[in-house]
């Protein structure tokens, strides 16, 4: 293994979809956010990284989990950085252990057998990202089953917007095989110049099915207690009605559907007037 195990793909902030650690995060915990980003970036990157080896994945995987959680070493930077935030925020590990586990789960599994399986791949993939952010800001896990339901559809949008890279690059499929199946499609159809019927339907289907938890989602802003943290995930909600929207009426196999500037800036204004015209949330005792 080399000096360093991590492998950057180049990727950053500015690339997702999604506000990360973005000016309405409170300044003190901007730093611990961006912390978090750059750890599970790694992470990811060594999971997509093409030219290793599964096994050679997971053993880097797994050294990550060792540094972030003590070990001593520093061949894996990101991890040494997310332990010293960790021990100055007092937040607990498992969020970034839930997000190796996603990350050694990509390494070693590429066909997903129903929405079930998708979602659980999503319960350690993309729902800790959420629950680390609200434990920063000191909230009340009463909000995790909102930010759960944000989380998983932002994870299934960005499946959608990038079906044809992780099958061309990684051999990764996120579409259900039997879904697929049972609307005439297969995954040979991601090959196609444009999208088959099958495929159509069976897109529009999983954004049947993410709609709802962003309908499930909306209850997290007014959970909220930290007004910047409650007018970012207001803006979140609303991008992520934006780009299902988007999806519907686009192509993913003929070209990556993106956001566009106007979507950002509309949601931007949503985030911003949810969060200062609408009531003020009271504090709820975790179940």
């Amino acid at each position: 293994m080399s000096a360093s195990l991590e492998t950057p793909s180049g990727k950053g902030r500015t690339d997702e979809n999604f506000p990360v650690g973005s000016f309405l995060i409170r300044p003190d915990l901007r730093t611990h956010v961006h912390a978090f980003y750059r750890f599970a970036r790694e992470g990811d990157d060594v999971a997509d990284n093409p030219d290793l080896a599964a096994a050679d994945k997971v053993a880097r995987l797994a050294r990550m989990a060792e540094v972030v959680q003590g070990a001593p070493g520093d061949d894996a930077p990101a991890a040494v950085a997310m332990r010293v935030s960790l021990a100055e925020t007092k937040v607990t590990p498992q969020h970034c252990l839930d997000l190796l586990r996603a990350f050694t789960t990509d390494a070693t599994k590429a066909r997903y057998v129903d929405w079930d399986d998708l979602i659980e791949y999503c319960r350690y993939s993309a729902m800790p990202v959420g629950r680390h952010v609200l434990d920063l800001h000191g909230e009340s896990r009463a909000t995790w089953t909102p930010n759960d339901a944000l989380c998983a559809a932002l994870q299934v949008l960005n499946h959608l917007q990038d079906c044809v890279k992780d099958h061309q690059a990684l051999d990764r499929v996120y579409l259900p095989e039997p879904m697929l199946a049972a609307n005439g499609s297969s995954i040979a159809d991601l090959k196609q110049p444009r999208l088959t019927p099958g495929m159509r339907k069976t897109i529009d289907q999983l954004l049947d099915r993410t709609d709802g938890l962003i309908e499930t989602a909306a209850g997290l802003p007014p959970a909220v207690m930290d007004w910047r943290l409650r007018a970012e995930t207001a803006t979140i909600v609303a991008l992520a009605r934006r780009l299902s929207g988007r999806l519907r009426r686009g192509d993913p196999v003929a070209g990556r559907v993106k956001l566009l500037g106007v979507d950002f800036a509309a949601s931007l204004g949503v985030g911003l007037w949810r969060s200062f015209a609408g009531p003020r949330p009271r504090p709820v005792p975790a179940q």
